[in-house]
C-alpha cells in the first residue's frame, strides 16, 4: 500500500507492507506496533501541535523515515539527511496520515469462514 503525502511543497511517497515492522525494528531496535499505539493515543490526547510530548517525535521520525525509504530506495541512509530535506515537519499534519495508511495497510481483506457444524 502506497500514498503520497505532501511535505513542505514536495511530494513524498510512503509505502506500508508487511516488511515494515522487521525493517524497523532491525533498524531501530523497537516495536513498530508498541510505537505507532502511543503516537497514536498521544495524537488523540493532545488537539495542539505545541502540547505533543517531545518523546513522541523520535518514533514519529522514524516510522516517516522507514515508510519513505520502504516506498524509494534512494533516499538517504540516515533519518538525520533525510529530515534535513523540509522545512518543517508538522506531526499533526503528517502523522494522521501515516498512521491511516498502515491501517489500511493491516486490515483485513479476508473474509471469515462459515462455522462448520460437528
Amino acid at each position: 500500500m502506497e500514498k503520497i503525502i505532501n511535505i513542505d511543497g514536495k511530494q513524498v511517497k510512503f509505502k506500508a507492507s508487511a516488511a515494515i515492522p522487521r525493517i524497523y525494528r532491525i533498524k531501530f531496535g523497537r516495536d513498530i506496533f508498541k510505537d505507532l499505539s502511543s503516537l497514536e493515543k498521544e495524537l488523540k490526547k493532545n488537539s495542539k501541535e505545541s502540547s505533543i510530548d517531545f518523546m513522541s517525535l523520535e518514533p514519529f521520525e522514524n516510522i516517516a523515515y522507514i515508510m519513505a525509504k520502504h516506498a524509494d530506495r534512494k533516499i538517504e541512509e540516515s533519518v538525520e539527511e533525510w529530515l534535513d530535506n523540509f522545512d518543517t515537519f508538522s506531526i499533526y499534519k503528517i502523522l494522521p496520515e501515516i498512521i491511516e495508511l498502515w491501517a489500511i495497510n493491516t486490515k483485513t481483506q479476508v473474509k471469515p469462514r462459515k462455522k462448520f457444524k460437528a
